[in-house]
């Protein structure tokens, strides 16, 4: 089945769009979460330019977020796409953690690939090699302590809708695929797929 952010929509909408005043909307900027000043209209999740992966990032933040953070632009968090010190991104990753997993969660629910978040975690940022597999394992981690111990109530209907819509069954539930080889175990897999040197004569 092909995926489809409009499906998303749909099927965000039609389970919170009454219950929680909250609508999921296509956006041509970054990705923004606005609380409603009037009770007559929805909060708005904004997801970025129509990318699948970024409307299931963003859902799950607003999973996660509290009833008071969700009273609050963007739930009250700081953004700083570039320029972070190190401490600066070691909360980065601290907070990213547990939207990841559900992220991961939710695209295993809908057949989607799930791709971690490497913002500047990687490939020439503030944090990279064993650190950057150090984050992907505990995003790993967290994926299974929301299957083996539930996911927040609003993650799990969004989750079950998912995996009805994509036809994916229980595969979301499936605790062997939110794994991540180490850095060690990287290495020695790199290093068994190199051809041994010709002996000399």
């Amino acid at each position: 089945m092909a995926l489809k952010y409009t499906d998303l929509i749909r099927i965000f909408d039609s389970l919170f769009a009454a219950s929680e005043q909250t609508t999921l909307v296509c956006g041509e900027q970054e990705p923004f979460y606005q609380p409603s000043k009037n009770p007559l209209e929805l909060h708005k999740i904004t997801f970025a330019h129509g990318y699948f992966a970024s409307a299931l990032h963003e859902i799950a933040h607003w999973c996660i977020a509290g009833t008071k953070r969700r009273l609050l632009p963007d739930y009250g968090y700081w953004y700083q796409p570039e320029g972070r010190s190190s401490e600066q991104q070691q909360e980065f990753t601290k907070v990213e953690v547990k939207p990841q997993a559900l992220e991961w969660i939710f695209s295993t629910a809908a057949g989607s690939p799930f791709h971690f978040s490497a913002d500047n975690l990687a490939d020439g940022g503030i944090i990279t090699g064993s650190e950057w597999v150090d984050f992907q394992q505990k995003v790993a981690a967290q994926a299974r302590r929301y299957i083996s111990s539930g996911l927040p109530p609003r993650a799990l209907r969004f989750t079950r809708a998912l995996s009805q819509f994509y036809r994916t069954g229980d595969r979301w539930r499936s605790l062997e695929l939110f794994t991540v080889a180490s850095e060690l175990e990287r290495c020695s897999t790199q290093n068994q797929q190199v051809e041994p040197l010709a002996a000399e004569n």
